[in-house]
């Protein structure tokens, strides 16, 4: 009978055992999970196929004779990543600053001046686009644990409530529904664990990401002012 009663505990026991605020609880821990998991994935392939683009882009941006040619070639397609965006965007900033002059507000502080603005605005907007995800992502990583533990002490009282009303208080009638109990701690470190790992992951590679951008803003700068690269990505 004691096997009986033994082997009837565990996860699916749990649930049926559980109250509402119990599966609100699991029903949250999965939330994040599927939220977190999406995130990784997606964002995983996105950096993957930003790196693939940038790399082929500046290679083929070395290779051309001026950025005339360049920016002639940026024309006839749209831009499929950051750097193609930034290039575009200074040999966009050069053509205004020479058909307008100083009658733009924008271009009113010459040439230097107006490109370092446009790449300032454009490195930031890359920054904002990367930085998608990575709240969700130490949002899981930080409140997972402790809504698994809240529905871990949430359980052993209901667990015990239980308990004292069948008027059974001794340890094997105790130890099956606080094991139980546990799985939700254990859950919500397996939502965080994931999260973090992935957070930490993809916040170097923006750093890293960002900093080659800002190296090849520079490169953009001299280019268009002085007509002579400064160093190359």
């Amino acid at each position: 009978m004691e096997h009986a009663t033994t082997s009837g505990l565990g996860f699916a026991h749990f649930l049926t055992q559980t109250d509402g605020v119990g599966k609100l609880v699991l029903a949250t821990l999965l939330l994040l999970s599927i939220a977190s998991w999406y995130l990784i994935v997606t964002r995983t392939i996105a950096n993957a196929l930003a790196q693939k683009r940038a790399d082929a882009f500046l290679e083929t941006f070395w290779n051309a004779p001026s950025l005339q040619v360049v920016g002639a070639a940026l024309s006839s397609k749209p831009a499929d990543n950051a750097f193609a965006e930034l290039a575009a965007q200074a040999v966009k900033a050069s053509a205004d600053s020479v058909t307008q002059g100083e009658h733009k507000l924008a271009a009113a502080g010459g040439l230097g001046e107006f490109l370092t603005r446009v790449l300032r605005n454009g490195i930031d907007k890359e920054a904002a686009a990367v930085e998608h995800g990575l709240t969700i992502l130490a949002s899981a990583g930080s409140a997972a644990p402790y809504v698994g533990l809240f529905g871990t002490v949430w359980g052993i009282y209901h667990a015990l409530v239980q308990i004292g009303l069948s008027g059974q208080g001794t340890l094997d009638k105790v130890a099956g529904p606080v094991g139980e109990a546990l799985i939700m701690t254990a859950l919500g470190l397996a939502v965080a664990i994931p999260a973090v790992l992935a957070y930490n992951t993809f916040n170097r590679r923006n750093r890293v990401w960002l900093a080659r951008l800002d190296a090849f803003a520079h490169d953009l700068y001299v280019l268009t002012t002085l007509g002579t690269p400064a160093r190359r990505n």
